[in-house]
């Protein structure tokens, strides 16, 4: 990859895990980059959200140790 695409690839990464935080959905940078890859692949991301919500319900404990890991800590 050149690096200009790379640049491009972080920076489009960067951009969908800062709107991954305001939406609130717990999603790491890795698992984010794991999904878009996944769409390019051509998998319907409804499809994939779909699954991450079943997941997610089946383990609710650690879709909440997710989220924490990606937070910053509360400020009081």
């Amino acid at each position: 990859m050149d690096p200009e695409a790379a640049r491009t690839s972080r920076d489009s990464l960067e951009l969908v895990f800062h709107m991954s935080n305001i939406l609130d959905t717990g999603l790491d940078r890795h698992s984010l980059s794991v999904l878009i890859s996944l769409c390019d692949l051509g998998l319907n991301p409804e499809a994939l959200a779909a699954v991450i919500k079943e997941l997610r319900q089946e383990n609710p404990s650690s879709a909440s140790a997710s989220q924490q890991r990606t937070m910053p800590p509360s400020v009081p």
